[in-house]
């Protein structure tokens, strides 16, 4: 505390302690004016100067001009509302602070079906923190002067106070006029004694509301997402539930980010610094997350002595992002490297492209996969080819494997032995499978990220955005949830038909061929209570694989096959591969070091 606040303080008090000496009993209480049901919700004072507006006038004023020097007299004034509107978004501003108050996007709802309120007066805070004369004023903290205009394609909403001294503080919001989600902001200040020209602090403090059916994944998926102007966006971890923390310099933009929606603000020239924290109540059904920033603005970040400003309110929509500022769309999760340029360049364009022309997102899944099976069919062909190889040498082994008992190792050795008298390589079979796996992993992280697929119904599923669910169960089973999900149990059912069809095909025995059956049951578990439309993809792309396959079986001839097969042993089998001879050596090398151990 400076010696002017000390002053100022003493008296105060010697004015309240006279007061109450001279009049005697507590001072009379001000009557207030009735309020409107719009001034009660948005009207909340500072605790400072509630408990000051008991207080005379003139003690109040003394007290206004200590915290706001000579803005004292925008400390005080009426609240009004202002709401503008385009087809995305519904935007109320408060005069008080001259803030965005409350934002509901219009184009969507909640899972009860209510409008989707993304941000109000009651889950967020927001102040801008200014330094003039060593003392800092809350530049959202005092009522201002509105004006509205139309220019071009653009609502313009203006803000002004007045100094003591005639000087104008304005902030300007600029709204897209007919759609869009973007809010271009600027401050500036004339005649203020430099009161931008000194930095500014940004806080923001916003309880994420709980909007999705599925509280316990969108918490998970809710946090604060950063990015650095070399290319460098990180974020707080989003499945932690403790208090998350984080100090950053030179941000570009900082997201506050749900499993669908995201409230941003974004600088053209950069928060100098910031403090990031996330945390959550496990037990609450209505809050996502808490998540608080504080952003430092250096006066070199200023244009021309005015600060500029970019919100976002909208949804996690990675067409709609990639426009907003530089790497925005990576709020949308869509797979670790390698697998996310699958999901940009081929799975994102044909799902657009796709959803110009189909209203129904279960045709559009189904479609999705006929594409993808269509495009991989080669691979597809190849698999099977290898697999038919392996079905006509299977009575070939069966007699070695008798021949030999329980010598798993022998049975290997002679077994790679007859694949290269034959020219089969096993894995011809196995690559095609693993250049397919990509596709697999770049869906994994496609559906849930979909906004497209949110409260989108089909058959028995409400919204392909979450698990499907036909029975609630009375207990919890762990990992697997309370509920069933129809798609995954068909997934799985189908997986595991799959899976015996190919092993009547395969030469795998033991811990190998009965681990191929549990993979379909560790799936059921893992993917219960994720999106519809990731385990209706899996059903499907499993039913058309044997579609597939019974076609390819009509263009498959085992007995020529054989016949190629005996055609290439007389001609003493193909060159061993580098691979073969080195899988070989290894098995002697076991066998050698087996023999070893036993003398």
């Amino acid at each position: 505390m400076d010696k002017n606040q000390a002053t100022g303080l003493l008296l105060i008090s010697l004015m309240v302690m006279g007061y109450f000496y001279f009049y005697g009993g507590p001072p009379e209480l001000v009557e207030q004016p009735i309020q409107t049901t719009e001034q009660a919700v948005t009207e909340r004072q500072p605790a400072q100067l509630n408990e000051a507006s008991a207080l005379p006038d003139s003690v109040q004023q003394i007290l206004n001009q200590q915290q706001y020097g000579d803005l004292a007299a925008a400390a005080k004034g009426t609240s009004q509302l202002i709401t503008v509107e385009n087809t995305d978004l519904r935007l109320v501003f408060n005069t008080k602070g001259g803030v965005i108050e409350e934002v509901e996007l219009k184009g969507y709802k909640t899972y009860t079906q209510e409008p989707l309120i993304l941000v109000d007066a009651n889950s967020r805070v927001q102040k801008l923190i200014a330094r003039q004369n060593g003392r800092e004023v809350n530049l959202y903290g005092l009522f201002y002067t509105v004006d509205q205009k139309e220019v071009n394609d653009t609502i313009q909403i203006t803000f002004t106070l007045t100094n003591e001294t005639g000087g104008t503080l304005k902030q300007h919001y600029f709204i897209p006029k007919t759609s869009g989600f973007k809010i271009d902001y600027r401050v500036e200040a004339n005649g203020m004694q430099g009161i931008l020209s000194n930095g500014l602090t940004l806080n923001w403090k916003s309880d994420l509301k709980a909007t999705e059916k599925d509280v316990t994944t969108s918490r998970v998926k809710s946090t604060i997402t950063y990015y650095q102007p070399d290319d460098n966006f990180d974020e707080l971890s989003e499945r932690s539930t403790d208090i998350e923390n984080e100090s950053v310099s030179n941000l570009s933009w900082v997201n506050f980010k749900q499993h669908f929606f995201s409230a941003s603000v974004i600088a053209p020239k950069g928060f100098e610094n910031g403090n990031l924290t996330t945390e959550a109540d496990e037990n609450s059904l209505i809050i996502d997350k808490t998540a608080t920033a504080s952003l430092s603005i250096a006066n070199t970040a200023l244009t021309n002595g005015n600060l500029e400003l970019s919100y976002y309110y909208g949804p996690n929509n990675y067409q709609i992002m990639k426009e907003v500022a530089p790497g925005f769309q990576e709020n949308v999760y869509l797979g670790i490297i390698g697998i996310d340029l699958i999901n940009k360049w081929v799975v994102v364009p044909i799902f657009n492209w796709l959803d110009n022309y189909i209203a129904s997102y279960g045709l559009i899944i189904f479609i999705l996969v006929l594409i993808i099976k269509l495009a991989l069919s080669p691979l597809s062909y190849k698999s099977y080819l290898s697999m038919a190889k392996m079905k006509v040498l299977k009575p070939e082994l069966d007699e070695i494997k008798a021949k030999l008992g329980d010598d798993q190792q022998k049975f290997q050795q002679e077994q790679m032995k007859l694949y290269q008298q034959v020219g089969v390589n096993p894995l011809s079979g196995c690559m095609p499978m693993l250049l397919q796996m990509p596709i697999l992993y770049a869906m994994f992280s496609f559906f849930p990220s979909s906004i497209e697929l949110r409260q989108q119904p089909f058959l028995w599923a409400d919204d392909l955005s979450t698990y499907d669910s036909i029975m609630t169960l009375p207990f919890e089973i762990p990992i697997y949830g309370t509920h069933v999900s129809l798609f995954v149990i068909l997934m799985t059912i189908s997986t595991i038909l799959y899976t015996w069809s190919n092993n009547q095909m395969s030469t795998v025995q033991g811990p190998m061929k009965t681990m191929s059956y549990m993979m379909p049951v560790i799936f059921m578990f893992v993917l219960n209570s994720f999106p519809a439309a990731l385990s209706y993809y899996y059903f499907l792309s499993t039913l058309i694989t044997f579609g597939q396959q019974a076609l390819i079986k009509q263009y498959i001839d085992e007995d020529k096959i054989l016949a190629v097969l005996e055609d290439n042993r007389k001609k003493g089998g193909k060159k061993k591969s580098k691979f073969m001879a080195k899988l070989e050596d290894a098995m002697k090398a076991s066998e050698e070091a087996k023999k070893a151990k036993k003398k």
